[in-house]
């Protein structure tokens, strides 16, 4: 069985993720449960990277010792996870005994290979993106990466010789070109940093605490990138010394899922990193959109913020899911508001999926008893339809091969839309009428379920909950995929899958629960 290791960016343990941080958890599982589907051994791994003076300094604050703050952040990071209905197989942390150990022996490691350095850092420092900038990096005297203030900072640090790899890295990326999508990020990538050429890499710390001691050097803390970074490798079985089977198994990792923010430390820190120490690069690091909220960027000080837990309390996990799968774009930013969100339900899951699903399986009660068998009475007609459930898989794989996420879900939709056409140009109501046109009646049904079964399939990756409960309607459990000859339905009694919603109603609901 092919494997395939995909990871997102672990979660920073300062606060509770908003809906655009888990976006990305949501993109990761639904690529995930496909390949699973598809016939991949999967392994799934996310977490939180837990060390560094912003968490130190948060953890003060709240008059808690950082341990105990990210104990509490990364509680409840891993229950938003949970409440999405994501198929992680390995939830990570930083502060992991295990990860220090081996963090520290590879810092130990390039060190004693010349590959770091003991030097003074002087710059300008940006506490939230954990970042120092030069003179000339800066924007209007500000972080290029978030805007806000920098201060400046002056300190022994070790220093990691990043430009000793970087024609290396160039000719890489020259030569893969799907090691970085989408396309126009790998540009970003060559232009603003590559080319420019690269500055060495402050690796360490020495004004906070926070963090994995540097082993023979107890004055410094190992900072964020090698401490973060290497938790792809350190989880899955890396040591200085060699691999277990475990790491040579599932190393290097098919596919690296990163928020575009952060994507130059994953295609270009991480990679140096990987080269440093002999180690293979990953396949593919995708830098994913944002989520916005009225085409702005989420945030406290805005008040513009949304959580996953209370869209899964107002409109059911499948929806949000639904929702973030595919209304965000493969390459640019998307956009969430509530009332999109209940448009795009009432129009999609209640109208086109949710009443298929309804009034075929009620005709089929009402007609048969829920016990349809296929009677082959075909007609031409059933030829365009047939061929939408018998493409479905390969043009659902075509998108997902290059992540379009939102593109696949729309082939299953325009599958459950060319099955509400069926039904429009065959008129089961107009068979049911005549005793000698039951057959057909019968085969018309049968297709149609085929069609609700074969887009329940698909679905599976996207609406899990959804795909299950389809499934429990249907009264089967056959997931082969295409159109099948001779299967025999004893269908349950039709469920409602999505409530349309009144959209006034919600909204008046959702203002009451924001005084509260």
């Amino acid at each position: 069985m092919e494997k395939y290791y995909i990871t997102t960016a672990i979660a920073y343990a300062s606060a509770k993720p908003h809906i655009g941080n888990t976006y990305e958890i949501v993109l990761a599982d639904a690529i995930a449960r496909y390949k699973r589907l598809k016939g991949f051994d999967v392994y799934f791994q996310t977490g939180t990277d837990e060390h560094g003076e912003k968490i130190e300094q948060k953890a003060f604050a709240a008059g808690k010792t950082p341990q105990e703050y990210v104990d509490d952040i990364s509680k409840e990071i891993q229950r938003i996870w949970d409440i999405m209905n994501t198929s992680y197989d390995k939830f990570v942390r930083t502060t992991d005994v295990n990860h220090k150990e081996i963090v520290a022996r590879i810092f130990q490691k390039l060190y004693q290979q010349g590959d770091i350095y003991l030097d003074k850092y002087e710059g300008w420092y940006c506490t939230p993106c954990e970042s120092f900038w030069t003179d000339t990096q800066l924007v209007d005297g500000k972080c290029p990466d978030c805007g806000r203030e920098v201060e400046k900072k002056s300190e022994e640090s070790y220093f990691f010789r990043m430009s000793k790899y970087q024609d290396r890295l160039m000719e890489y990326i020259e030569t893969h070109p799907e090691f970085i999508q989408p396309e126009a990020r790998k540009n970003e990538m060559i232009n603003n940093f590559l080319k420019p050429g690269l500055q060495d890499l402050c690796v360490s710390r020495t004004s906070f605490d926070w963090g994995i001691r540097v082993p023979f050097n107890d004055k410094h803390i190992v900072y964020v990138w090698i401490d973060a970074l290497t938790n792809y490798i350190t989880n899955i079985g890396y040591d200085v010394d060699g691999g277990n089977e475990t790491f040579k198994k599932w190393w290097p990792a098919d596919l690296h899922l990163v928020g575009k923010d952060i994507i130059r430390f994953h295609t270009i820190y991480w990679p140096i990193l990987l080269m440093a120490l002999d180690l293979p690069l990953p396949k593919q690091v995708f830098g994913h959109p944002w989520l916005l909220m009225n085409s702005d960027k989420m945030s406290k000080s805005k008040g513009n913020i949304m959580y996953a837990d209370d869209l899964v309390e107002l409109f059911a996990v499948d929806a949000v899911r639904y929702y973030l799968l595919h209304e965000i774009p493969f390459a640019s930013d998307g956009t969430i508001s509530y009332e999109l969100l209940i448009e795009r339900i009432n129009s999609d899951l209640a109208n086109i999926l949710g009443n298929l699903v309804n009034r075929t399986i009620a005709m089929a009660q009402k007609y048969f008893a829920g016990e349809v068998l296929n009677e082959n009475v075909k007609e031409s007609l059933d030829d365009e339809y047939l061929m939408m459930i018998n493409t479905l898989e390969t043009r659902v794989e075509k998108h997902m091969a290059k992540l379009e996420i939102g593109l696949a879900i729309d082939e299953i939709f325009d599958t459950l839309r060319a099955s509400n056409k069926y039904i429009d140009e065959t008129m089961p109501w107009a068979l049911a009428k005549d005793e000698n046109l039951k057959k057909r009646l019968a085969t018309v049904l049968y297709y149609l379920l085929e069609g609700i079964r074969n887009s329940a399939i698909f679905l599976e990756p996207f609406l899990p909950e959804t795909s299950e409960k389809i499934f429990k309607q249907l009264g089967t459990t056959n997931k082969n995929i295409g159109f099948l000859r001779d299967l025999s339905y004893k269908l349950m009694d039709p469920e409602p899958l999505f409530m349309r919603l009144d959209m006034n109603k919600m909204l008046e609901q959702i203002e009451k629960s924001k005084e509260n």
